[in-house]
């Protein structure tokens, strides 16, 4: 008898040192909950931490409001957010131009970046013609981590990755936000995607695209430790984020008996799991919504198309329906020989010049050079990449040529 209550005693301890434990952290993160740059910026920070362009122009008029193209008046602005570290600074801009191509409603960039790649992007972005630079304005933030455990949030997985978990944090007074990574490229206007917060119901938060279609073949099904979103997971390179419901609501956990806010959740979070995930932020952001499935709305993986889609035969029915909208080159392949059909489509939106016809010197060219991928297996559906091209580049063409409207 005696033992048991000894051991029953030895339990006991050992949970409420457990609680402690966690009540400590979260007081911690409380206290270091706004996320602050590196070293190195705030040696060298600027009296305003993020540099704004385009709100307000040297004549006083936004940018983006003040355009002809930009939508009808009182139309709500779309905001997107990237975060460009290492050598990702012509991704990021390659991805913002073909936001800017085929769009035609206001939008306000956010831009995280090292301070060594704020000027390349600054300049690439001021050196469009004013017809195009119409559409938008943008805001360059320095890439920042809470104070407490700065070095292990900014070398999650790759450099700078994790930055998307605290945007909540950072972009206060930013209500709903469209997340990308940098190599991602639109070949829908990016106002289709944003209308999907329109499907939001009351209790959903963020939205994203299922990490794999097929779970006999996909990762975290396969291969994960930890817990993960329904029976594929998700992938979070492309996130609809409603910010406000995210610092406001509670989230479920396995690690308190109590709901936690979104800044009080991350740490704890990663000192839990930091053994067990591979993809970083995105294995987080999976651990949260397996808790808390009824706060994510799943959209279609033509949103959001990988080369896991095609490399294995085609298996995102959507995309065989209506084309590819949002496509994503992860794992390098913008960049390598793997998917010469990815990388297609990336060097012809790197290459175009926005004086130029937007069919003979994009569309067309980009189907020529697609043709010669077909050997491949992504290349023998790179048609899909632009079924619906045509139509949205032609009616982007009468709509956004530089004799188009006035120009600033």
């Amino acid at each position: 008898m005696r033992r048991y209550v000894r051991a029953l005693a030895v339990c006991a301890v050992f949970a409420l040192l457990s609680v402690l434990y966690v009540l400590s952290e979260l007081r911690a993160n409380r206290a270091a909950a706004a996320p602050r740059p590196s070293s190195s910026q705030a040696n060298g920070r600027q009296t305003k931490q993020s540099q704004s362009h385009g709100e307000p122009r040297r004549d006083g008029r936004n940018a983006a409001q003040k355009s002809v193209s930009a939508g009808k008046r009182g139309e709500e602005m779309m905001h997107l957010a990237v975060v460009a570290c290492g050598t990702r600074q012509e991704e990021a801009v390659s991805l913002l131009k073909s936001a800017v191509i085929l769009s035609q409603r206001a939008m306000r960039f956010h831009i995280f970046a090292e301070d060594q790649l704020q000027s390349h992007i600054k300049t690439a972005l001021d050196s469009w013609p004013d017809f195009i630079r119409q559409k938008f304005s943008y805001a360059v933030h320095p890439v920042s981590f809470p104070s407490q455990h700065q070095r292990e949030w900014s070398k999650l997985f790759k450099p700078c990755a994790s930055q998307r978990l605290f945007l909540p944090m950072i972009l206060t007074e930013v209500d709903s936000l469209l997340y990308v990574d940098t190599d991602v490229l639109f070949l829908r206007p990016v106002e289709l995607l944003w209308e999907l917060f329109t499907q939001f119901n009351s209790s959903q938060l963020a939205a994203m695209a299922p990490e794999h279609e097929e779970p006999r073949i996909a990762w975290y099904s396969r291969f994960a430790r930890h817990p993960y979103y329904g029976t594929t997971g998700i992938n979070s390179g492309v996130m609809l984020m409603n910010l406000t419901r995210m610092r406001r609501a509670l989230f479920k956990n396995d690690m308190t008996a109590i709901g936690l806010h979104w800044e009080e959740l991350l740490v704890p979070l990663l000192h839990k799991y930091k053994l067990n995930i591979t993809w970083g932020d995105q294995d987080l952001i999976n651990i949260i919504f397996h808790h808390n499935p009824e706060k994510l709305l799943v959209f279609p993986c033509h949103w959001n198309y990988r080369p896991d889609h095609c490399i294995y035969g085609s298996n995102c029915s959507p995309a065989e329906q209506e084309g590819v909208f949002v496509l994503h080159g992860n794992r390098g392949v913008f960049h390598s020989e793997k998917q010469p059909a990815f990388r297609a489509v990336y060097e012809a939106v790197r290459q175009y010049s926005f004086l130029e016809d937007l069919v003979n010197s994009f569309w067309l060219p980009l189907e020529e050079k697609l043709n010669e991928t077909t050997h491949t297996y992504c290349g023998k559906i790179s048609h899909l990449f632009t079924k619906t091209l045509s139509q949205t580049s032609r009616s982007t063409q009468r709509t956004t040529s530089p004799g188009h409207g006035n120009q600033a």
